[in-house]
Formats: structure tokens, sequence, C-alpha cells
């Protein structure tokens, strides 16, 4: 995947409300206009990397990209699980991520509990692949340190005056 690292942020929008609810693994979603414009070589799967909400700091993650066959979804989502827990929801704050690396396809699963267990196991990879040194310097990219409405030094297509999509290349 040439396209890795892809640097990309937008506007937490509301998903389909599970992954508190029924997996008890919050995922902030994107929306369309972030999800329609990943570079042809970013297929559906289980990726990992860094993510920032706001002006916050930098966490670990893993995203979801594709249609969470386990649900069989109609729309291609790109769900991020940021590795921290925060106090409240943050809907409608610029989230930034940045995509390290690739951990399996997607693909569904005989039940929730082999479902959440895949995610834990995800979450558990992301953790000591990102200690790696060349992925451990993206948490200090001059991206997260630049915010949406700074968006001009680096290439981007604004969908909107909320919605950026950028990458870092």
């Amino acid at each position: 995947m040439k396209s890795l690292p892809y640097f990309c942020r937008g506007e937490v929008i509301r998903g389909f409300g599970r992954g508190s609810k029924e997996l008890g693994i919050p995922t902030a979603n994107f929306p369309d206009s972030v999800v329609e414009h990943l570079p042809a070589d970013i297929g559906t799967g289980i990726y990992y990397g860094w993510a920032c909400v706001g002006n916050g700091d930098v966490y670990k993650m893993v995203m979801s990209i594709g249609w969470n066959p386990y649900y069989k979804n109609t729309k291609k989502s790109m769900e991020t699980h940021v590795i921290h827990t925060f106090k409240e929801d943050f809907y409608g704050e610029t989230l930034s991520v940045v995509m390290v690396g690739y951990i399996r396809p997607e693909r569904t699963y005989d039940s929730l509990e082999a479902l959440i267990a895949a995610i834990n196991s995800d979450i558990e990879e992301a953790k000591v692949k990102l200690e790696l040194p060349d992925h451990l310097k993206l948490k200090e990219d001059n991206f997260f340190t630049s915010t949406a409405s700074s968006s001009s030094v680096m290439p981007s297509t604004t969908a909107s005056t909320s919605q950026t999509i950028m990458n870092g290349h």
C-alpha cells in the first residue's frame, strides 16, 4: 500500500451507534466526504496509526474501513477507535488521523463475542506495532500541530468548511 502513511482529518459524525453500546469499544466516524476520497490502494480492512481529537494529545488508534460484514452494512465507513478513555463524546470535533499500517482484511464472525475478541486482538497488535521507531516518529508529525483551518500548508481537498481531507505525501 504505497499510500501509507495516509493523513486525513474530518468532523466526527454519528455512526451506527454500536461501538460503545454493543461492543464496549467506542468509535469515531468520518463523514462520507472523507471515506470517498481514500486512495484506491487503501482497501477495506483493519488499520492502525495515530489519532488526535481537536488540538488534544495524539493517541494510538485502530480503524475499520469497509462494510463491517458482521453487521452487513450497505454503506462503506471509516470507524476509528482511539486507544484512550475520553470523558465524553466528541461529535462535531475534528479528528486527525495518520494511518500507518495494515493489520488484516475485514471479515464476518459467528458471534458478537468473536467480533469483540478480534477487535481487542487488533488493538493489542496496534499497540505493539506503533512502538516501532518508524511508526513512533509519526506521532510527532507536524500534521497534528496544524489544524484544519491551516490546511493550506498541505495538499488538501475541502468538501465543506468543516470537513477537510488531506494526505501529507
